[in-house]
C-alpha cells in the first residue's frame, strides 16, 4: 500500500506527536508499505532523507524554531505542502492520505484529497480540539473553528489519540471517531533488570508553558528536601527561566538540573535512568512522553489531565491529582521516593500496563483502517 502522510511537524521537529508519527510510519514502512512523508524543513536538516524505511520530504515553510511554530510557520507548511503534494501525486500514485493535526497539516490533506481524490485519514491530538489547550489555542480557535469542520467532516476516518480527545471532539464536530492511542516500542524501552536507583531520580519532560505547569514542579519539591531525590526537568519554552528562577529561589539549584530543549534519543536515555515521570500537566492529549514512560517503567506522578487517566491507575503505577494540589502531589510523592518497595512496585505495575501501547498493536490498527480506505 502506498501512504502520503502530511505532517507539519516530524522529529526532531516538534514534540510528541510527531514522534508518534514517526513510530507509526516506521512501523508501516517495516511492513512493506510504502511511505512518503511531506514535512516542515528547519536549518540543517537535509531536504530529502530516508528514516528507516520512510521516504522523508522536508519543504520550506518558515519554520525558526524546533519546537513552537506560529500562524506565519502553518500557512508557510499549507501552501508548500499542498503545492509538492499535487507534484508528488504525479508520480506517486498514494492509495490514502494520512494526517496528524487537523491544522495545519488537515488543510493541506483535505485540499489534497478534494483535488486528488484520495481519501484522508485525520489524525487529532488534543490542540485540534476547541478547548482541549486553552492557553495555546483558546484565540485563534474563536475565528478559525468554522474553517476547520470541513477538515473533520470530509475526512474518510477520524482517529483520536485518547478518549478524551475523542469525547472533547465530539462536543464540536459531528463525525463518527475511533481511539488509536500513541504507541511506542514497548521490548525497546523496557528496563532489564528493573533497579530502583539510590537516590531516585524524578523527571519532568515537555515545554515549559501553563498547559505543562512546570512552576509547580520546583514547589512540591522544596516539600520534601528531607527526603533523598533527583531531578531533571527537561525541555523549553516561554517559562523557563522563570522556573529556573524558582528553583533558585527555593535552593534547589543543586538537586533540580535544567539541561534544555534536547532531542527524543536524549529524553529516553533520561528515562532510563530515572524512576518517576514528575508531570502536573493541565491537560493532555496522549502524552508520547508519559507512553514512553510507562514502557521504561517509571511510576506517573502526573496531572489528572486527558490522556493520563488512560495511562495511569491512581495508587497502582503511580498517583492523579489536580495540576494545582501541591499538597496531594508532595504526599504522593513521599508515598514513593521514602519506600523504595513501593517504588518498585508502581513500576512494575507501569511495565504490566505498556503492552497495551506496543507499537505493533498500533501499526495494526492504523494498517486495517488503511485497506479498507483503499478498498
Amino acid at each position: 500500500m502506498r501512504v502520503l502522510v502530511v505532517i507539519y511537524e516530524y522529529p526532531p521537529i516538534g514534540g510528541g506527536g510527531g514522534a508518534a508519527a514517526r513510530d507509526i510510519c516506521r512501523g508501516l514502512a517495516k511492513r512493506g508499505h510504502d511511505v512518503k512523508i511531506l514535512t516542515a524543513h528547519f536549518k540543517g536538516l537535509p531536504r530529502r532523507e530516508q528514516d528507516e524505511g520512510v521516504d522523508v520530504i522536508r519543504l520550506p515553510s518558515l519554520r525558526r524554531q524546533l519546537y513552537r511554530a506560529g500562524l506565519p510557520e502553518m500557512g508557510g507548511f499549507v501552501l508548500a505542502s499542498l503545492w509538492a503534494g499535487l507534484r508528488l501525486t504525479r508520480v506517486f500514485h498514494a492509495d490514502v492520505i494520512h494526517t496528524h493535526f487537523a491544522v495545519p497539516s488537515g488543510l493541506s490533506a483535505w485540499a489534497l484529497s478534494r483535488l486528488t481524490r484520495i481519501p484522508y485519514l485525520l489524525t487529532a491530538h488534543l490542540g485540534d480540539v476547541p478547548g482541549g489547550v486553552p492557553d495555546k489555542t483558546g484565540k485563534w480557535f474563536r475565528w478559525v473553528k468554522p474553517f476547520t469542520k470541513p477538515i473533520w467532516r470530509d475526512a474518510a476516518r477520524v482517529v483520536a489519540v485518547s478518549n478524551y480527545t475523542r469525547d472533547l471532539a465530539l462536543k464540536h464536530y459531528d463525525v463518527p471517531i475511533d481511539v488509536i492511542p500513541n504507541g511506542v516500542d514497548v521490548s525497546a524501552l523496557a528496563p532489564r533488570p528493573l533497579q530502583v536507583n539510590d537516590p531516585p531520580r524524578l523527571v519532568f519532560a515537555g515545554r515549559f508553558v501553563m498547559q505543562k505547569n512546570p512552576l509547580i514542579v520546583p514547589r512540591v519539591l522544596a516539600t520534601l528536601k528531607d527526603l533523598r531525590w533527583e531531578c531533571v526537568m527537561l525541555g523549553d519554552g516561554a517559562l523557563l527561566e522563570e522556573t529556573r528562577a524558582e528553583i533558585a529561589r527555593l535552593g534547589l539549584s543543586d538537586r533540580v538540573h535544567l539541561p534544555g530543549w534536547v532531542e527524543t534519543s536524549d529524553v529516553l536515555d533520561e528515562f532510563a535512568r530515572s524512576d518517576i515521570l514528575f508531570m502536573p500537566s493541565r491537560s493532555e492529549g496522549l502524552p508520547v512522553v508519559g507512553v514512553q514512560a510507562l514502557a521504561c517503567g517509571l511510576a506517573l506522578v502526573v496531572g489528572r489531565a486527558g490522556g493520563f487517566t488512560d495511562l495511569v491507575t491512581h495508587g497502582e503505577n503511580g498517583f492523579l491529582h489536580d495540576a494545582d494540589d501541591a499538597d496531594g502531589l508532595s504526599a504522593s510523592l513521599r508515598v514513593l521516593l521514602a519506600d523504595a518497595s513501593a517504588l518498585r512496585r508502581a513500576r512494575q505495575n507501569s511495565l504490566a500496563r505498556a503492552d497495551a501501547f506496543d507499537i505493533p498493536r498500533i501499526v495494526d490498527a492504523y494498517e486495517n483502517l488503511f485497506k479498507e480506505m483503499a478498498a
